[in-house]
């Protein structure tokens, strides 16, 4: 691809909204230097020019990659050797909600290269307001499949995105993180954090450029890369109107498979992925092996993941780990406060913070525990 075609692509990423189909499929037509020239001239027939008039004015996609640089991100687009080929099936696949098309380019944060990363990928995604089950089932299924050396995909929102990245990244595998603002951002702001860890093990992953805030249509036009990026979609608690249900429907799209994890029947969080289930929308799903077992049924995902060193946390023993994984980043919180969240005995819970506090992994006492400084220093995931 050519500097200049890359620099089209640059700019229509600031001046369009992702997933705009009026925009992508004129660069699939015509290619993206034309059509930023027809941008730049008013002269497409679409609209998009008058709706972007303001942004035109501001735009300096030279310095948008100067600026991504700086922040330790880059720009990757058709041509270049990490972009997926697979991310070309969006133009081929229809629109939803108004949205669709491949995307003119993604800008990336992190360690990993992002064709290795998804050439073994499944989402893994569900509601922001999970229940303690759901987050515990998002988290065991993704530790399966990261142990395996199987991307797990998802958006970083609370809930049970937080559960699956949290997952991937205990069992030192890997995790993208797919935002609906710059990959410079963390949103929510109290992920700050966990997409950090994704960054450093994994990729955060953005069509905007950095500086870009979250809009509720950049929800919509991001689930339909995190669909993309992966050979199938496993839904984890969603209610009727859930956004996740969205995602699970570009992966329909897409013809990848889409799985369900059951809920109880009495359990609202749980209604739109019994809907899947019913209508034979998804596939049931309870654990990671039987996720591998439907996007790769010749056993394809037995290849080692390449895992970063071992770090203190990872000698702790079970009970420890799933206390410390309960302990807030910030807030303190109070020993029955962990004990819930763990659902664990507070006897036992009390037993296991004097561990951790021995060893640096938590701060506090009568007042409240929050995470230490071994648990900070980048030594642990959760």
């Amino acid at each position: 691809m050519s500097a200049a075609d890359r620099v089209a692509r640059v700019a229509l990423s600031r001046l369009g909204e992702p997933g705009d189909p009026r925009v992508t499929s004129l660069v699939a037509e015509l290619g993206a230097g034309e059509v930023y020239e027809y941008l730049r001239a008013e002269r497409d027939p679409t609209g998009v020019a008058t709706d972007v008039a303001a942004r035109l004015r501001d735009l300096d996609p030279e310095a948008d990659l100067a600026r991504a640089a700086g922040l330790g991100i880059r720009f990757v687009c058709p041509g270049d050797p990490e972009w997926p080929e697979r991310l070309g099936d969006l133009d081929r696949c229809g629109q939803l909600n108004g949205r669709g098309g491949a995307p003119l380019g993604l800008w990336l944060r992190g360690a990993g290269r992002l064709d290795e990363l998804v050439e073994r990928s499944v989402a893994v995604v569900g509601s922001r307001s999970a229940t303690t089950y759901g987050a515990g089932v998002a988290a065991e299924i993704a530790a399966q499949v990261a142990g395996e050396g199987v991307a797990v995909v998802s958006g970083a929102a609370f809930g049970i995105d937080q559960a699956a990245h949290r997952g991937a990244l205990a069992v030192r595998g890997p995790t993208l993180a797919v935002l609906a603002c710059g990959a410079d951002r963390a949103y929510p702001a109290a992920h700050r954090e966990l997409i950090g860890y994704v960054a450093d093990t994994g990729l955060v992953v953005s069509e905007l450029p950095p500086g870009c805030a979250p809009t509720k249509i950049r929800f919509l036009s991001r689930n339909r890369i995190i669909a993309a990026l992966s050979l199938g979609t496993v839904v984890v608690e969603a209610a009727v109107r859930s956004g996740a249900l969205n995602t699970a429907s570009w992966a329909s799209l897409l013809h990848r498979p889409v799985m369900g994890v059951p809920g109880p029947v009495t359990s609202a969080p749980s209604e739109g992925v019994h809907e899947l289930l019913r209508n034979r929308d998804a596939v049931l799903v309870t654990r990671g092996s039987q996720v591998l077992e439907l996007v790769s049924p010749s056993g394809t995902f037995t290849q080692s993941w390449a895992r970063a060193p071992e770090r203190p946390a990872d000698r702790l023993g079970e009970t420890d780990r799933q206390v410390l994984d309960a302990v807030p980043v910030t807030q303190a919180a109070s020993t029955g406060s962990v004990a819930r969240t763990a659902g664990l005995a507070e006897r036992t819970v009390t037993e296991s913070l004097a561990r951790l506090r021995a060893g640096g992994f938590v701060e506090g006492g009568d007042r409240g525990w929050r995470l230490g400084p071994a648990a900070r220093s980048g030594t642990e995931a959760g």
